[in-house]
């Protein structure tokens, strides 16, 4: 089956038609399927009694955790296994880069927009006097809607913090503390004023009072760190803080199971070892194990040229 799996060829090939594509992996399934798969069949989330035992302390705390370690380590999995085994909806997800603010994880306001539009009824009708409503141009971030007051919290992922500028974990600390924020194009509308306004994940709509948001309970604030950068002292000592370590074979050997099936993961035993030998000289993430399983169990030939090119360093392009 080694040219059977080519479906692309390059050269003069004549264009054809795929009659069949090819299934996607387990973990790379979208829509309707991929909710399917995970409401029938939701996978484990492996980890230690010591991990757990820290993800349970800032549990009991209501303090962020801070999740460290190399990629493919399950960083930003944790979250979502922490979501689904408590019951607590989707997880509300915060990438982070470095053009990343405080106000963008709170809320965002379409000011142009709102100006637009009030302009355009005023061309349209020049008595009417009627400015459109702030709360259809306002919405909340992910930060913002996890601090909606609720009776059960919301899962709060914070995806990559070293990614983003510098002071951005110190403008954390104050909402993390309070447990609270104003809006100030709300506030401005005169107290005891309510305005409607959407949060993320959803289309439906929210009233805010005062400019106010206050939680009743604290989120389960998971922040994902790759170590890029050292966090200012005052950030940490208000976090639990969990380091992830990476998988040792036998794990390895768990999670291909998990993911492909007890008949793919036992014969996947030679190619878990040649991962783990690699992985000691270089950056490797348990992604990329998986993938050259999967590509193995779907009838490719996966020779020394195809694991050079799976296998291939996450920090530093490989000597030719």
């Amino acid at each position: 089956m080694a040219q059977d799996w080519r479906l692309f060829q390059g050269g003069d090939t004549r264009p054809h038609k795929v009659e069949t594509w090819p299934a996607a992996p387990p973990w790379r399934r979208f829509g309707d399927d991929a909710r399917r798969r995970d409401t029938e069949r939701p996978l484990p989330y492996l980890i230690s009694d010591e991990d757990r035992d820290v993800v349970n302390m800032a549990l009991h705390l209501h303090r962020p955790l801070l999740v460290t370690g190399r990629p493919g380590t399950g960083k930003s999995t944790l979250a979502h296994a922490i979501a689904r085994e408590l019951m607590l909806g989707e997880v509300l997800h915060w990438p982070v880069n470095s053009r990343s603010t405080l106000t963008e994880g709170l809320y965002s306001y379409d000011a142009v927009g709102r100006l637009r539009e009030a302009s355009l009824k005023r061309r349209a009708d020049e008595t009417a006097g009627t400015e459109p409503d702030i709360g259809d141009y306002l919405r909340l971030g992910p930060l913002g809607t996890a601090l909606l007051p609720a009776r059960t919290p919301r899962v709060l992922l914070v995806d990559e913090l070293d990614k983003g500028d510098v002071d951005l974990p110190n403008d954390l600390l104050t909402v993390f503390e309070e447990g609270e924020f104003e809006i100030p194009e709300l506030a401005r509308l005169g107290e005891g004023r309510t305005v409607h306004v959407q949060y993320a994940g959803s289309r439906e709509k929210v009233g805010i009072t005062s400019g106010w948001v206050s939680c009743s309970v604290f989120p389960v604030v998971v922040i994902t760190s790759n170590g890029e950068r050292e966090f200012p002292p005052a950030f940490l000592r208000r976090c639990v803080r969990l380091d992830l370590k990476q998988p040792d074979e036998a794990q390895l050997q768990r999670i291909v199971t998990m993911h492909l099936g007890e008949e793919v993961g036992a014969r996947a035993q030679e190619l878990i070892a040649d991962f783990v030998s690699r992985r000691n000289e270089r950056e490797l993430a348990t992604d990329q194990l998986l993938n050259a399983v999967r590509l193995r169990s779907s009838g490719v030939r996966v020779d020394q040229d195809v694991l050079d090119k799976l296998f291939r360093s996450l920090n530093e392009v490989d000597a030719q």
